[in-house]
């Protein structure tokens, strides 16, 4: 279950844990459950409470940019820790301006 707060236009989902292969499907899910529900105008990713991220936390950002730019919205991603910002800027996502 994710945590999340809709308020003016904003969707705005609290990740935790770990962002692995076998969770990445199951939040995928969830959130584009809540894109096409709500169709936010900004979706952010508050990622303050995740402690480690493989390369399907990647694509998790990357399809969630694509599912909400579809409806004319954009992507946020904040709250990053330090321990994971090396990996979001190695994979070229710091270049489409959602961080």
């Amino acid at each position: 279950m994710l945590d999340t707060n809709y308020k003016n236009d904003i969707l705005t989902v609290y990740l935790n844990g770990e962002i692995d292969h076998n969770r990445a499907s199951g939040i995928r899910t969830a959130i584009d459950s809540r894109i096409n529900t709500l169709r936010p105008k900004k979706l952010e990713l508050d990622f303050s409470k995740v402690s480690f991220m493989d390369s399907s936390g990647i694509g998790l950002i990357m399809g969630r940019y694509r599912a909400v730019g579809l409806i004319g919205g954009e992507l946020k991603v904040t709250n990053v820790p330090e321990n994971l910002s090396r990996i979001i800027e190695l994979s070229g996502v710091t270049s489409l301006g959602v961080i």
